[in-house]
């Protein structure tokens, strides 16, 4: 494949964290540090009582706004949830879809996953699909079977051309740290040899000009000190940054990094 050189992206998931004060704090912090960035496309994903007030900090800044969950409805009796749209409405041009926290908590399956990227497609929500493997499924030596059957189903009935709107993010689940000594940093070629693949996968799936146009993120703790090995690899194009991106000192130092 001939990859053509993407702007990368650098996405901060600040999963249940911060009061909304703290939000918009950091958020105005942020957009302080990160002024000067021309050559890299950033985004934060604070929790869903934030974003209408963490947008009116960011508009029309170099930061772009997205949400950590969406529903696969437009409207209806679906008590607790939001859609594309109101994600829209509310100045979000990205929403975290299927993340490996969504899958294991709440039991999200390929086909929730499938049907929210879907609606976000007919709605023009880009959306950062999330797939990644467990340590089990890792010793077991089945991780690639596993995601490529993420990226199958969760990309069912996508065309080719919808693609546009998709970003794959890589969560190395069995990477990252819970305590667990059996989660073992993973290392860079790691992260490259699962983003070579994915990207390969989306070849089959559609056809190498698709799959060279995807940005592919690395989610397994990205750090200010590993993040210029990290985007020094070929398919890695970005990262989604959990707990590094809380503090708006860390996350300018990764997004600044490389």
């Amino acid at each position: 494949m001939n990859m053509k050189k993407m702007v990368p992206l650098i996405a901060a998931n600040w999963k249940l964290n911060k009061t909304l004060e703290e939000a918009v704090d950091a958020a105005s912090m942020m957009k302080i540090m990160l002024s000067d960035v021309k050559d890299k496309e950033i985004l934060i994903c604070p929790p869903f009582i934030a974003l209408a007030q963490v947008y009116n900090v960011i508009k029309g800044s170099n930061i772009m706004l997205g949400a950590q969950d969406v529903f696969w409805e437009e409207k209806g009796a679906f008590t607790g949830e939001v859609s594309p749209m109101m994600l829209k409405d509310v100045g979000c041009s990205y929403v975290i879809i299927g993340h490996s926290e969504r899958r294991e908590y709440f039991k999200e399956t390929n086909e929730a996953v499938n049907k929210k990227v879907r609606l976000c497609i007919a709605d023009e929500l880009n959306a950062i699909l999330c797939v990644g493997e467990s340590f089990e499924q890792r010793q077991k030596k089945v991780h690639k079977d596993f995601v490529e059957k993420e990226l199958e189903e969760g990309l069912a009935r996508v065309k080719r051309e919808d693609m546009k709107h998709i970003t794959i993010a890589y969560e190395p689940i069995w990477a990252i740290s819970s305590g667990d000594p059996n989660h073992k940093p993973a290392t860079a070629k790691d992260a490259q040899e699962m983003h070579a693949f994915i990207r390969k996968t989306l070849a089959n799936m559609f056809d190498d000009k698709t799959a060279d146009s995807v940005r592919i993120l690395y989610g397994g703790s990205m750090k200010p000190d590993n993040v210029k090995e990290l985007m020094a690899k070929k398919d890695i194009n970005g990262g989604l940054v959990g707990g590094a991106s809380l503090e708006p000192e860390s996350f300018a130092r990764i997004v600044k990094g490389f």
